[in-house]
């Protein structure tokens, strides 16, 4: 038996071992519309008897002694390596990813399990001094139950860089993936977590629709909800959870923008300007939005790009050497090409690709656009690259900023005038001489604006920070005297 044979989770979903699930959903491979097998979801009632076990089971796993956590996750992060060729088909199949960014992505979450195993033995607080003669402490104590919502696009590790920390800090966890990839985005992390070790009832594994979504943020037992995905369901979330006073960590969308200086490399430019449109068919948060060109570079970068764009083969990344595999689904297909559609109607222009071939749609530039543009204006979640010039650094800079998102910003050229540059915007993260698609297990990642609530994911800082709460510590030598 392979680690994710359907055997174990058909027709299933976690939660003190595999349960049988009384509604079931198809896994739907998007470039075929084949059936890859099926999944169980899970009710709202499901998550209420899920998360009193978890807040039951959390209390015994906060009590483990740290390197036996850390040891879980050193596990789990060995399993995948052993399985990661299993892990890839799946997110190659299920979600559409091309080969290279199934292995990217595989690659990001076993580096994810490594990071967060250092993360029990990470201090936990600091000494304070105090006016009286005592010891006082602030440490850091598990939050208790997080949930985790997830979204299709990179399922597994957008899934797991809120698990795996919360997990090695010692809390519980009800994990909700996207019921489109719930085998990439859940499967995979329940497996390799429980062939690890965790203890059952730590972790509990629920897809289900939206009502479920809203039973594992309303849970009494849950005190921290982590959710990636889109802003308008991100901004419900939020506000949900302040009625309730719990801890909402959004990381959102983003409509983020490359900018290339005067003097530019522009094969190079446009090289990383491709790539941060297309991988994954633009499918990410962090995908190059829009371009923001040096008016002296301007028409040579666009026709750069336009060629890189019309060379790149789409088709079914299972069975094709393809650059850009299908849009997730045909409803994400169809607001891709309207968005496209309504902007050459308001007059842009089409420097290549604005054509549906099958699932896919194909790597596209479009020029002549304005700023009010839906195509410049909106987080498409496709592959499609808007190109505009400016003259200035300060206007450049303006917009940049003219945008709603501040999650990810690109800027390419002179290291100098980048830096001027990056001082000037508004964003969670800047990369110069890089583009915006970028993320690594140490880092720290978020947005500001309508891309999030910041830096709550990567690295041990912003990890300890998201999913533990502090307590005041203070020890005297004998009891206090009191005027009472």
């Amino acid at each position: 038996m392979t680690l994710l044979d359907s055997e174990v989770w058909g027709k299933r979903f976690l939660s003190d071992g595999w349960r049988d699930a009384a509604a079931t959903r198809p896994v739907i491979e998007p470039a075929t519309g084949d059936q890859l097998g099926t999944v169980g979801l899970a009710t709202p009632e499901d998550v209420g008897r899920a998360a009193a076990r978890a807040a039951e089971a959390q209390r015994a796993w906060a009590a483990v002694p740290p390197q036996r956590r850390a040891a879980v996750l050193r596990r789990a992060g060995e399993l995948l390596t052993e399985h990661a060729a299993e892990a890839e088909d799946w997110l190659v199949r299920e979600a559409g990813s091309v080969r290279a960014k199934a292995a990217f992505e595989v690659g990001l979450a076993i580096g994810e399990f490594f990071e967060c195993a250092g993360l029990p033995s990470h201090p936990q607080g600091e000494v304070l001094t105090s006016e009286t003669a005592r010891w006082s402490m602030a440490r850091r104590r598990p939050a208790g139950v997080v949930s985790v919502i997830a979204p299709f696009n990179f399922p597994l590790i957008l899934g797991l860089r809120s698990v795996a920390p919360a997990l090695a800090l010692g809390n519980a966890v009800l994990l909700k993936p996207d019921p489109r990839t719930a085998v990439g985005g859940g499967v995979v992390i329940a497996r390799v977590l429980e062939e690890a070790g965790l203890p059952e009832g730590v972790l509990h594994l629920l897809p289900g629709d939206g009502a479920v979504g809203q039973a594992v943020v309303e849970a009494p037992e849950v005190r921290v909800v982590s959710f990636t995905g889109s802003t308008p369901v991100g901004r419900a979330i939020g506000e949900r959870a302040g009625r309730l006073l719990k801890r909402a960590h959004l990381e959102l969308g983003g409509n983020n923008a490359l900018v290339v200086l005067p003097g530019a490399d522009v094969a190079k430019a446009a090289s990383a300007g491709a790539f941060g449109s297309y991988l994954h068919q633009g499918q990410i948060c962090m995908t190059t939005g829009r371009h923001i060109v040096h008016e002296s570079l301007l028409a040579e970068y666009t026709a750069a790009l336009a060629a890189k764009a019309k060379a790149l083969p789409v088709g079914d990344p299972a069975r094709q050497d393809v650059a850009l595999g299908p849009i997730i689904d045909r409803r994400q297909l169809e607001r891709v090409h309207a968005i496209v559609t309504e902007s050459v109607a308001a007059g842009a222009t089409v420097a290549a690709g604005g054509e549906i071939d099958g699932a896919c749609y194909r790597a596209t530039v479009l020029t002549d656009l304005t700023t009010d543009m839906p195509a410049w204006r909106e987080e498409i979640f496709g592959p499609v690259a808007p190109v505009i010039g400016f003259s200035t650094v300060e206007e450049a800079a303006r917009i940049v900023d003219d945008c709603e998102y501040g999650l990810s910003v690109g800027i390419l050229g002179d290291v100098g005038t980048a830096m001027k540059l990056a001082d000037l915007v508004d964003s969670g993260k800047v990369h110069i001489n890089e583009q915006t698609v970028d993320d690594e297990p140490n880092a720290p990642f978020g947005g500001v604006k309508a891309s999030g609530t910041g830096a709550r994911f990567g690295g041990a800082a912003a990890n300890v920070e998201a999913f533990t709460e502090t307590q005041w510590v203070t020890v005297r030598p004998d009891i206090a005297d009191y005027p009472f």
